[in-house]
């Protein structure tokens, strides 16, 4: 997968980091990182293209939260549990919960439409949206340029013992999947929890 990227990158380059962006996440920016990093890319260019295809991405979330009202119910059926935290932390954190959402596995969808949904001023979104897509895209962009040469050994590594990598990938992820869901899950039963004893005061009171 990484490789018939990383010849789409340089054959297309810029329209394919584009796209890519909208649809995914740090794959494409890790790619461009290190095409960037062995000069077959521009570091700047790949940085600004990069945010401009996340902060679309976002900007489509957005519109079909607030006016696919049919879908949206269908949905949030569906993943009553994430849009639930997604609002707990809109109502927690306020804007800075559209920078802090690319980096929320399992929510980087569901919060732009759980917004959408909202009241939020749409104008308001889309500037802070497009800042934090050119944050998160000169993050990743940066550090993959960075670490470079050491991200290249590893893959050549992993490439050589696939037999490892793959396990460890693997274990990895899963390990990450459940902590992530362990942490979601925790907030929302801590939240729960609070909305219980407020209910029983008042019932006291």
């Amino acid at each position: 997968m990484e490789q018939y990227l990383i010849e789409l990158l340089k054959e297309y380059g810029y329209i394919v980091l584009f796209f890519w962006s909208i649809l995914e996440g740090e794959m494409g920016l890790i790619m461009a990182g290190l095409l960037s990093h062995t000069g077959d890319m521009n570091y700047f260019l790949s940085i600004f293209v990069a945010g401009l295809g996340a902060f679309t991405g976002d900007q489509i979330y957005f519109y079909i939260g607030r006016y696919s009202k049919k879908y949206m119910r269908n949905f949030i059926k569906k993943h009553r549990n994430k849009f639930a935290l997604a609002h707990l932390l809109l109502e927690k954190y306020g804007w800075p919960l559209i920078f802090m959402q690319r980096y929320m596995y399992g929510l980087r969808t569901i919060i732009p439409m759980s917004i959408g949904v909202t009241r939020y001023d749409a104008k308001k979104f889309a500037i802070i949206n497009l800042f934090a897509a050119w944050v998160w895209a000169a993050i990743t962009i940066s550090l993959t340029y960075y670490f470079g040469e050491e991200i290249l050994v590893i893959l050549k590594w992993a490439k050589a013992h696939w037999y490892y990598a793959i396990p460890i990938v693997i274990l990895f992820l899963g390990g990450l999947l459940k902590v992530v869901h362990n942490i979601q899950d925790n907030i929302l039963d801590k939240e729960k929890r609070k909305k219980r004893k407020k209910k029983q005061a008042s019932i006291d009171s």
